[in-house]
């Protein structure tokens, strides 16, 4: 063997050597990568964490904490592609599961100050799953026909059908947060509209809809800088609402109401979830994680087939 002949052969070996050590290195890379992931999310349940319970207040409650993870943002987009496919694919075994004549629903509602990232939901947590099996309404001031009947009327009319994830960008608990805040109906009326929620809500899970109900819980500082971000850029200038702020000096007021809502309709059947927001990366993590964690709770299954597969499997392979 000549000379130039084992110089290639020894270039050869060299780069297969390269080859395994970059592959070795990457997985070990992929290895630590996902160990970080792993320690980001801590061993406890979002459901657990961020549930209303008694002695809860949110005056308290840091809108900048993150609990639950102790990663970043770069660990909490790591970790949500596997988490919406997850979620994914439940969504699509609760809606193959009404095919088959089950029942069950859910019901996720959004509630937040303007700019607490709302529509981010919607679009990075709602937006993952097949929006066929999805219903959303964004519930505005009330219409002229609306008023006419009781507060719950409009709401009752828009829950989920049976297979489908149902979810309100705001919802009936405007009905005793602007309302309260802005004086629109006596307090006789307003007060005695938690006991109706409750008994409302109750009757909704009974019929087999899960509902789960999160408050996006930004601070007033972070709701100042998005709104001026939207006045620094054109493209934002769409999603600005002068009326935003106004709204924005009854922050005190709005915040009373939010503790009134929280205290008295945190239920055993119907929690309240409060999700700290000033960091939309988290919010979305966390949203997603308690639709995940209450889809895995409910773990719908494929419907079984009303025909004989055996027998379907045999026409179909004598069909031309």
């Amino acid at each position: 063997m000549g000379k130039g002949a084992k110089k290639s052969k020894k270039s050869v070996e060299k780069a297969e050597l390269t080859g395994k050590a970059a592959r070795k290195a990457e997985k070990k890379r992929q290895k630590a990568a996902k160990a970080r992931q792993d320690d980001a999310v801590q061993a406890v349940a979002w459901s657990h964490v961020l549930r209303v319970g008694p002695g809860f207040d949110l005056a308290e409650f840091d809108p900048a904490s993150t609990p639950g993870f102790t990663g970043d943002r770069a660990a909490a987009e790591a970790v949500m592609a596997e988490l919406q496919e997850r979620t994914s694919d439940l969504q699509e075994r609760l809606y193959a599961e009404s095919k088959g004549g089950g029942q069950r629903s859910v019901l996720l509602v959004i509630q937040g100050m303007d700019t607490s990232g709302k529509g981010g939901i919607m679009r990075h947590v709602v937006g993952a799953v097949d929006p066929q099996g999805v219903e959303i309404t964004s519930f505005k001031a009330p219409t002229a026909e609306e008023k006419r009947h009781p507060f719950l009327w409009r709401i009752r009319r828009a829950l989920p059908s049976a297979g489908d994830i149902g979810v309100f960008d705001r919802s009936h608990y405007e009905d005793v947060l602007i309302v309260r805040v802005h004086d629109l109906v006596p307090r006789s009326t307003w007060s005695r509209r938690y006991a109706q929620i409750n008994d409302f809500e109750a009757g909704v899970v009974e019929s087999g809809t899960t509902i789960i109900k999160v408050m996006l819980h930004i601070s007033s500082d972070e709701q100042k800088a998005r709104l001026t971000e939207r006045l620094a850029r054109e493209d934002k200038h769409w999603k600005y609402n002068p009326g935003d702020v106004d709204e924005r000096m009854h922050w005190v007021d709005y915040m009373q109401a939010y503790q009134a809502a929280l205290e008295k309709c945190s239920t055993a059947a119907a929690p309240w979830f409060v999700v700290p927001a000033d960091n939309k990366w988290y919010a979305r993590l966390a949203v997603t994680n308690l639709l995940l964690e209450h889809l895995e709770a409910m773990d719908p299954q494929w419907p079984a087939a009303d025909f004989d597969v055996e027998a379907e499997k045999v026409r179909l392979a004598l069909s031309p």
